[in-house]
């Protein structure tokens, strides 16, 4: 057991993390089975409930999650061990009750009476509260859509969340929790008497105080990740359609203004920290969504830098180039499941499309999970062959970067972090001339000499030709000129633009061995 990385990575820890953890190991709540609310006169009134579009993963006989198509035929395929835990836990959200044709389809009925028979109580994937949470809500805007569920329905619904209510998940706080707190929203919403609102109260007391702590200033998700931040806007949308709460006005606000500013003109996210493409809902139909709800569609960024603080990202909209980078935070200290070492990357757009990409996450588990959350799987520097942040296990990270220095210069940005302490890396990055410039600095007192890479990934169709030592021509016409000085390589690699699917790709590698002082400039041109 390396007792120091287990000590980086729980000291940050909050103390209800820790004592949750313990509780749900050695306490085991009895659920209440006893007399069943009844549902709410007005919770199936509303037969025009406004869903997001949503992926199309069932076709009446396999689903489809992950690029992954499995029929279910058996009741043991619901906890198969044979499958990935990530694609059983999608099987159990049903999310195939948002496609169109099953929003009243009698087939709706039957799986939903299928799982409860197949599926019992406390047991398997299904009924660990995240899956648990999703369903919930799912089931609810069912019958939000003129459904009458069937006396077995009713019961089950109310025994999951009375199962939920005993499992709330905070010994991992963050999006686990904001879910868990939805699902009680809208089971309050659904059913009549006491039960309904204490359920209705607890529900809104653990969603207020997360939305305050995990919505930051700047409208970005505390976690870091617009995957999870176009998720998380996707809950507060469905939460104010159900409730009209005024509060969630503002909060919904500053997210749409930052999803805005995280998307590229293809209109597809940038892919810092976990995320992926086909998991969240699509930003164009979030704020399709939104403006159905109500909601403006944000104002089109200025030209220029425009700065996203809290979270640490900012935007570079000069001309033809869109440039998106990371200059903050891994993610909240007591939760960085979803963090890469990452620190300094960006994501480089030019003439409405992306030339340089992170590597994306395809999955969340085993050496590829390990290689996607490394530094060198990111458009940045990494220093003796050694992560920016310690990422570690699937969802673990041990002593982290930490942003020491954050300015907004003229035509430009630069940042300085402390992940290779002693040593400071400073990067600057600036709009000259129709061309992104990009300086790296270096600083450590005495004459010691260190392997410093650059890494730079490019999308799977922007295939590369070596126009000398340093020059590198992209099929999109983008000229790539690297520091001098340096041993640079054309990798193969592969990168997860999609959970379950990995694209090859090149990649620029550029090795520099060097006492420091050091500074290295990069120019990208068209």
């Amino acid at each position: 057991m390396n007792i120091p990385l287990y000590y980086r990575t729980i000291r940050h820890l909050k103390f209800i993390q820790i004592f949750n953890r313990i509780a749900r190991k050695v306490h085991q709540p009895k659920i209440r089975q006893d007399a069943v609310p009844e549902i709410a006169s007005d919770a199936a009134e509303q037969t025009a409930w406004k869903f997001c579009d949503a992926p199309r993963v069932f076709d009446g006989r396999e689903f489809t999650f992950l690029n992954r198509t499995i029929p279910i035929k058996a009741a043991t395929d619901w906890n198969s061990c044979c499958d990935d835990k990530l694609w059983l836990y999608n099987l159990h959200y049903f999310d195939f009750l948002k496609q169109p044709e099953y929003r009243n389809h009698p087939e709706s009925f039957r799986w939903i009476e299928r799982w409860i028979r197949e599926n019992p109580p406390f047991s398997g994937n299904g009924w660990e509260p995240y899956p648990l949470s999703l369903r919930i809500v799912n089931w609810i805007k069912w019958l939000k859509c003129g459904n009458t569920p069937s006396e077995g329905i009713r019961q089950s619904l109310i025994l999951q969340v009375r199962h939920l209510v005993r499992s709330l998940e905070y010994h991992l706080l963050a999006n686990h929790l904001m879910a868990n707190a939805k699902a009680l929203i809208f089971a309050g919403s659904c059913f009549s008497g006491p039960e309904a609102e204490e359920l209705l109260k607890l529900g809104w007391k653990i969603y207020r105080a997360q939305i305050q702590e995990q919505i930051l200033n700047d409208g970005g998700h505390f976690e870091r990740s617009v995957m999870y931040h176009s998720i998380i806007l996707e809950d507060l949308l469905d939460v104010h359609q159900l409730t009209g709460a005024r509060e969630l006005i503002a909060p919904i606000e500053k997210m749409l203004f930052f999803l805005e500013g995280m998307t590229f003109p293809d209109r597809r996210i940038a892919l810092f920290n976990d995320a992926a493409y086909r998991i969240a809902p699509e930003p164009d139909s979030l704020f399709h969504y939104a403006e159905r709800l109500g909601f403006q569609h944000p104002a089109p960024l200025r030209e220029g830098f425009t700065d996203f603080p809290e979270s640490g990202y900012g935007r570079l909209h000069f001309a033809n180039w869109d440039l998106i980078l990371d200059a903050g935070p891994v993610g909240p200290d007591y939760q960085p499941g979803h963090a890469h070492a990452d620190t300094f990357s960006f994501e480089l757009s030019c003439r409405g499309k992306k030339i340089i990409t992170d590597t994306g996450t395809s999955c969340y588990k085993g050496e590829e999970r390990l290689y996607q959350r490394g530094t060198a799987a990111h458009n940045t520097i990494r220093i003796d062959e050694k992560n920016s942040s310690e990422v570690w296990s699937s969802h673990r990270v041990g002593a982290r970067a930490r942003i020491l220095r954050r300015q907004e210069l003229p035509g430009g940005f630069c940042a300085e972090h402390d992940g290779y302490a002693p040593i400071r890396h400073r990067r600057s990055w600036f709009w000259k001339s129709d061309a992104i410039e990009i300086e790296d600095e270096f600083s450590e007192r005495g004459d010691k000499k260190h392997k410093v890479e650059l890494f730079l990934h490019f999308m799977p169709e922007e295939t590369l030709q070596r126009r000398s030592s340093n020059e590198f021509l992209t099929k999109s016409g983008i000229l790539i000129t690297l520091p001098e000085g340096g041993e640079t390589e054309l990798l193969p690699t592969e990168m997860g633009l999609e959970f379950g699917r990995k694209v090859p790709n090149q990649t620029l590698k550029t090795t520099f061995e060097s006492a420091f002082p050091l500074k290295l400039r990069t120019r990208i041109a068209h």
